[in-house]
């Protein structure tokens, strides 16, 4: 199997590259490295089956040789970074699954398309069904993201139906695990990063919003079945255990030896106030569920962060305003 991870150098997309080359496949990862890092794929260099280019997917896109599967996963996705880069956002939305659609069409591939439970928005129904068509705001200040994955859907959808393209959807619930950037913004990066340092815990809010936080295997065990099967979608990838991001909070406290104090800040505007996948047609469908608990996969995640402190250098931490999570896990 030979297939293009598009954004492979990101947090979610080298967990996919690693697995689908410990799967036997080969693997082109594809990564303009405007939010992902090349560090994340220094260790699969000097696989033979793994080849990395630095290419902006909103442009050309071409590949010699035959491929298998394309997955479309090439998008800033933390609050912190599409709102700095809307149009890039936007952009890679839009033409960036243009040109990925294209080179599946050309090569007879299948195309993976990494979409968002932001397309439920501020959901009214709860848990939220594939079927369900969102409450979004689209002049609002996450609506370059949300409407970016919104238009990336239609075009998928379009091109099936149009040109015969082999093609799956998924919806991606809150994902979390090691090679999340400290300063992405999403509420569990943001809590370890407080919690070791032993400075106050911010939690936006009350804290009563909820998530539903998926550890990183997991979701990569998702998206290879989407990809090696095929149902069109979309189909919802998340674990269904919700839990408020207080309670989070504590737990990342706990975790961390009990020394940070949570401190309560602005909540952010259009922040949804639930978020629940329906997991039903992914079980059916493809024999997914979540299988690590929130307990281990935070272990395991605490663990990563603090590896990472004890090997950087040491800096000077300046005095400046906190950056407020975004409580999207």
């Amino acid at each position: 199997m030979r297939v293009v991870v598009a954004g492979g150098a990101g947090f979610l997309g080298s967990h996919l590259c690693e697995r689908f080359l410990a799967d036997g496949a080969e693997v082109v990862c594809v990564d303009n490295f405007l939010t992902g890092r090349p560090e994340n794929v220094d260790a699969l260099r000097a696989n033979p089956a793994f080849r990395l280019l630095r290419r902006d997917v909103t442009g050309p896109v071409d590949l010699a040789g035959p491929l298998d599967a394309v997955v479309n996963l090439a998008s800033p996705a933390s609050p912190v970074d599409y709102r700095a880069l809307p149009l890039e956002t936007l952009a890679a939305g839009a033409w960036g699954t243009a040109r990925l659609l294209e080179l599946a069409r050309r090569k007879e591939a299948r195309l993976v398309l990494a979409s968002t439970s932001e397309v439920y928005g501020d959901p009214q129904v709860h848990p939220q069904p594939e079927s369900y068509w969102g409450h979004v705001n689209p002049v609002g200040p996450r609506s370059m993201y949300d409407e970016a994955k919104r238009f990336a859907e239609a075009l998928t959808t379009a091109h099936r139906a149009t040109h015969g393209t082999r093609t799956g959807i998924v919806r991606i619930f809150n994902t979390y695990g090691p090679r999340m950037r400290a300063d992405d913004g999403r509420a569990v990066p943001t809590f370890v990063t407080q919690a070791l340092a032993g400075d106050p815990v911010t939690v936006a809010g009350d804290g009563a919003q909820t998530r539903s936080l998926c550890y990183v295997d997991d979701l990569v065990d998702g998206l290879v079945r989407m990809t090696r099967g095929d149902h069109p979608g979309p189909v919802n990838l998340g674990n269904p255990e919700e839990l408020s991001m207080l309670d989070l909070a504590r737990l990342v406290v706990g975790l961390c030896g009990d020394r940070a104090p949570v401190a309560f800040v602005p909540r952010p505007p259009d922040d949804p106030s639930v978020r629940r996948p329906d997991v039903s047609l992914a079980l059916a469908e493809l024999g997914w569920r979540p299988r690590v608990t929130l307990a281990d996969g935070l272990a395991r995640t605490v663990d990563w962060f603090r590896s990472r402190a004890a090997t950087a250098p040491a800096v000077p931490r300046q005095p400046g305003p906190t950056r407020l999570p975004a409580q999207d896990g």
